[in-house]
């Protein structure tokens, strides 16, 4: 397949995806033009109506990111029909699996080594293990505080006891999970990377490095 075909096609199958969303979502044509101006961004309804029904053989990438927010669907999935289609040209003269078009669009591809420190790769990893680091000092925090609240509600002295053992355990837990998520965000700062806000109930990892900062 020639650039002269693929940009048309692909073009075409977007649209398509784009179709399914809105229909998916409830909305008119109408109604999708209007929340992309809420959004800040007018769409006209023959700009969406045209690329629906092939008039249009491009999309411009910022109309592209409005309406998928409108239609509430993940940006990648109107690229690549993940589940709908085994393969998809993702290139002039490259077809592939349409999950491996998936994981070289994000990052994913498998490597056999390490990334290079500093490469584009090895950021989009580091990102992806502190997001990973993020959502497990969540569920331990949020764990040890929950089993530390049902003992302060229990009558019964023995399962009062048992409850209190456990919360300790999930604490200790918690701590060396959040201990880890601030070295991490504190080794991601020193390479100069500006990691992610924490959520709320993790406020207190930085605080603590803010802290240790002007002790020194």
């Amino acid at each position: 397949m020639t650039n002269r075909d693929w940009s048309p096609r692909f073009t075409a199958r977007v649209a398509e995806q784009m179709r399914h969303a809105r229909k998916a979502a409830s909305l008119t044509v109408a109604e999708a033009a209007e929340a992309c101006t809420a959004l800040g961004l007018p769409v006209p309804k023959t700009t969406i109506t045209n690329l629906e029904t092939g008039r249009r053989s491009s999309i411009d990438l910022a109309e592209f990111l409005v309406l998928a927010e409108v239609y509430k669907v993940p940006p990648i999935s109107l690229l690549f029909p993940l589940g709908t289609e085994a393969s998809v040209a993702v290139l002039p003269e490259r077809e592939v699996a349409t999950w491996e078009a998936v994981a070289w669009f994000t990052g994913e591809t498998p490597l056999e080594r390490s990334a290079p420190q500093g490469s584009a790769r090895e950021v989009l990893d580091t990102f992806r293990a502190h997001s990973d680091a993020v959502a497990t000092a969540v569920t331990s925090t949020r764990l040890a505080k929950e089993r530390r609240r049902k003992a302060s509600i229990t009558l019964d002295s023995g399962r009062r006891e048992t409850l209190l053992e456990a919360a300790a355990s999930y604490e200790q837990l918690a701590f060396d999970d959040c201990r880890e998520l601030q070295e991490f965000r504190h080794t991601m700062h020193e390479r100069g990377l500006v990691p992610p806000a924490l959520p709320a109930d993790l406020s207190f990892v930085d605080q603590r490095s803010a802290d240790s900062e002007d002790s020194e």
